[in-house]
């Protein structure tokens, strides 16, 4: 399993493109005659009607029993309801004359709770709201936004300036804490992403940290709004591991397989291999195990970056097969991939030096004690 803390700096692409279309009714086209010069439909009554001033007025009486004089009807309250308590008055919630609603002086069931509760209950933040909260961990004055890949924070530009500078620097310390402090590093993610909970590379750091302090539930949920989010496949391996950490080595093997290993990077491609190796494991198929690490990376002549973590996966399946000369062998090819690798990151220009410990005894006489080559040191 590959450290994911470098994840964080490479390049995105975008979600795929939103489907066209205008608003709805515009460039509609319009009915056959309709429009400003279209003829108009002359108006003929219907058969029978009678029109015009000779048109006879019907005359409206009252029904029978209605009417000014007409006796009032005494108001009785239906067998088996409970009397008025105040006196006749219409209760609340009754309509009057006009139909309206009687309001009575008090307010509904429930409205003091609901109002004192608007009150207290505070807004909700916003992505651009950079204000720092209690539990928001500091930040060294020293780290600058600007210090974050420039990749990593093209992806903040659609927030606000000083919003942006604010997440730029907790995705920093999260970067620089994971290997040493892994739970403090996932604080920072969490602070960015109360802040910026739609950009794909702050959904991407939480789910890396939170899969660093073993919270595979919560790294699981990140990454996939992040594939969401991205439509990247990048972080399948983790995913894949993910699953291993809750309990699931079935579904982790069907996510693995759900995208075909041609579409994938090439480290992408080993870290799958090595996370569906560890599933197999899970499952107590040591065999088929081994055949999923067997892919052309598997090179021991050649020394790639994922060199080292292939050949130690291949190593520890052998030894679960119980071919530990063989896994021996392959542990060794993963040292000297390691030795290799770290050579061939001395920058150009600078040497290996050897450095010379000196020792004064009492007497005065010098001890020189060779500490050892130190690779990628500065002479």
């Amino acid at each position: 399993m590959t450290d994911p803390s470098d994840d964080t700096g490479r390049a995105r692409r975008a979600a795929g493109n939103r489907s066209a279309g205008g608003p709805r009714g515009a460039g509609a086209p319009k009915r056959d005659g309709a429009g400003a010069g279209a003829p108009k439909r002359e108006w003929k009554p219907r058969e029978g009607a009678v029109t015009g001033a000779g048109a006879a007025k019907r005359e409206w009486k009252p029904r029978e029993g209605a009417g000014a004089g007409a006796p009032k009807r005494e108001w009785k309250p239906r067998e088996g309801a409970a009397p008025r308590r105040d006196g006749g008055a219409p209760r609340a919630g009754s309509t009057g004359r006009s139909g309206a609603p009687v309001r009575s002086g008090r307010p509904p069931a429930g409205a003091e709770r609901r109002g004192a509760g608007a009150e207290r209950r505070p807004p909700r933040p916003s992505d651009d709201d950079s204000r720092p909260r209690h539990d928001d961990p500091p930040i060294p004055d020293e780290v600058e936004a600007k210090q974050l890949d420039k990749v990593a924070r093209g992806e903040l530009r659609t927030l606000s300036k000083e919003n942006a500078d604010w997440v730029a620097r907790h995705l920093l310390m999260a970067g620089r804490l994971i290997d040493d402090d892994p739970a403090l590093a996932h604080q920072h993610a969490l602070a960015a992403g109360r802040r910026a909970g739609r950009i794909g590379v702050v959904r991407e750091t939480v789910a890396i940290t939170a899969y660093a302090t073993g919270d595979f539930a919560l790294a699981l949920r990140e990454l996939r709004t992040y594939r969401r989010l991205t439509g990247r496949n990048d972080q399948l391996p983790l995913m894949v591991d993910s699953e291993r950490g809750v309990g699931r080595p079935d579904r982790a093997l069907e996510l693995g397989r759900s995208v075909p290993r041609a579409e994938l990077d090439v480290p992408v491609q080993v870290e799958l291999a090595i996370a569906m190796s560890g599933a197999r494991l899970d499952l107590g198929q040591p065999e088929a195990a081994l055949t999923e690490l067997q892919i052309p990376q598997l090179d021991p002549e050649r020394a790639f970056a994922w060199s080292p973590a292939l050949f130690d996966a291949y190593a520890t399946v052998l030894e679960e097969l119980g071919h530990d000369d063989e896994a021996e062998q392959w542990w060794q090819r993963s040292d000297r991939a390691t030795i290799a690798l770290e050579q061939a990151a001395i920058p150009e220009g600078e040497d290996t030096v050897e450095i010379i410990e000196e020792i004064i005894d009492p007497d005065g006489s010098v001890d020189e004690a060779a500490e050892g080559d130190q690779d990628g040191a500065s002479r």
